[in-house]
């Protein structure tokens, strides 16, 4: 089996037991006992993992809508929305979508993977050169792939080596830039307003902001609000599984690039849309993070409050925004030491290997919103031990 280059993203695989355990072996099945714990081999421990940040997929308001679109909707449209799948549920989905965003347009999609790839689609032969951050989602990269461009990777978040590739692209080229708004590795940010001040006039930078829509910005819009851009050039896709904990993904943007993907994608075009309960829970959820300040506040205190807690232990962190704390040991045996000592403390050790993060992998420390001030000291202590 071959394996990806680094920046080519597979799934996460969290390691439950063993961090030097092949990044081809699945982890543990964990079960969520709560919004916060987890059951692992009949021990219940506190869960600093994933990417459900406000745990919304256990809010009860969420739950409710859930039900209540399955009681009223039924459970699948069983066809495209070309053809008899249209629902109305959907274009409501989508009206909110747009709404919550400040954007003209959105298309819903099946999923966040998925946003990227209609978009590549909808676009291609309009572009003659694809600039990449190397670190960006597999998706990103798969994307990029079916555009037909030349691939121009650049150097992680660096707008210096981005600007390099926009010369050697040349100044007849036609430019799409792709990056993640909120980088899942290391939670932090990319420097979107240098990368739009060095792009030219007509080219498009497409923004995978999965992990920054919700958690970022004054109203939980994103990396885009939390940055104060704003650009007719960008294309924005988000996904509805992490911070609004339901499922699902969506492109936001102008109403043409809407119609010439209701025209020209193919896996818009043949794909039966997510189950109706779930866009139902979905509108709700939106509502949810828009509406409560409060439940935002806390994840931004929370956030800082690990952060604080790493970096007093003595371990480099980078500088985000996120709700993101990674710990990346020195060696297996370090690693072994390390996750011994936090499932000592009663915590779950988020132990990944995920292509754009250490290779060796590390520690992802996911903070949310709901994790109460017992947890929160507790796995500060727990860092507190683990200092180097």
């Amino acid at each position: 089996m071959r394996v990806r280059s680094l920046g080519r993203r597979g799934p996460a695989v969290e390691q439950a037991v063993n961090p030097r355990t092949e990044s081809t072996v699945l982890a543990e099945p964990l079960q969520q006992v709560d919004r916060t714990f987890v059951l692992c081999r009949r021990r219940k421990l506190s869960y600093f993992g994933g990417c459900d940040y406000f745990r919304l997929s256990s809010h009860p308001a969420v739950l409710k809508a859930m039900r209540e679109g399955l009681d009223q909707f039924g459970l699948n449209v069983a066809a495209s929305r070309k053809t008899t799948g249209n629902h109305p549920l959907y274009e409501k989905l989508e009206a909110t979508l747009a709404a919550y965003f400040g954007v003209e347009a959105a298309v819903l999609v099946s999923n966040g993977y998925l946003a990227n790839l209609v978009v590549a689609q909808a676009l291609a032969g309009e572009f003659t050169h694809a600039l990449i951050d190397e670190r960006a989602h597999g998706s990103l990269f798969d994307a990029a792939e079916l555009t037909g461009c030349r691939l121009l990777p650049f150097k992680h978040r660096d707008a210096a080596d981005a600007r390099r590739a926009v010369r050697a692209a040349g100044r007849r080229a036609k430019l799409l830039l792709l990056t993640d708004g909120l980088f899942s590795h290391s939670g932090q940010v990319a420097p979107l307003g240098d990368y739009l001040r060095l792009l030219p006039k007509h080219a498009v930078l497409l923004l995978d902001d999965a992990h920054g829509a919700g958690t970022l910005g004054r109203n939980g819009c994103g990396t885009l609000e939390f940055l104060g851009e704003s650009d007719e050039r960008i294309i924005q896709t988000v996904t509805l599984s992490k911070a609004f904990g339901v499922y699902g993904g969506a492109v936001l943007g102008s109403r043409r690039l809407r119609d010439r993907i209701f025209s020209r994608s193919r896996l818009f075009i043949g794909n039966t849309p997510l189950p109706l309960p779930l866009a139902n829970a979905a509108r709700t959820a939106l509502q949810v993070v828009r509406a409560d300040a409060r439940m935002r506040r806390r994840l931004l205190l929370n956030t800082r409050f690990v952060k604080a807690a790493l970096r007093s232990a003595g371990f480099p962190l980078p500088e985000g925004p996120g709700p993101i704390a990674p710990i990346e040991p020195r060696d297996a045996r370090h690693a072994e030491s390390l996750r011994r000592r936090i499932l000592a403390h009663g915590i779950h050790p988020p132990f990944i290997r995920y292509p754009g993060g250490p290779v060796s992998g590390y520690f992802r420390f996911a903070i949310s919103s709901e994790h109460n001030a017992k947890q929160l000291d507790v796995l500060a202590k727990c860092i507190a031990t683990l200092g180097r």
